[in-house]
């Protein structure tokens, strides 16, 4: 759903652990070029989810980062996303086509 909106080129989405909900969604969305971030586009965003998708599908938070990372056939690693978003071991990240990305992921 996130892709559909015409300001982001990509995200990537992953389940974070919540105490009440079991878990929450948490969005990482790369901006198309001369997009500007900010919060009033994080809350677009949202709501643009839960217009497509509906209110079980918005995103908990949105995290506008600079790229993601992915195999070499383009695949993203959603692994790899969600422990280092979540501050555990990476793992193996010999097969991204891109290691840098993984420095772009914060800490949620």
């Amino acid at each position: 759903a996130l892709v559909s909106h015409p300001k982001v080129a990509e995200a990537a989405v992953i389940g974070k652990p919540d105490e009440v909900k079991g878990e929450v969604i948490v969005a990482f969305v790369i901006l198309r070029t001369g997009v500007e971030e900010g919060e009033d586009l994080k809350k677009e965003l949202a709501k643009h989810v839960r217009g497509v998708l509906g209110p079980v599908a918005y995103p908990e938070a949105v995290y506008f980062v600079n790229d993601v990372p992915k195999t070499r056939s383009g695949k993203i690693m959603r692994r790899v996303i969600k422990a280092k978003a979540l501050g555990n071991p990476t793992g193996d990240t010999s097969a991204l086509a891109n290691p840098e990305s993984v420095d772009y992921i914060p800490l949620i």
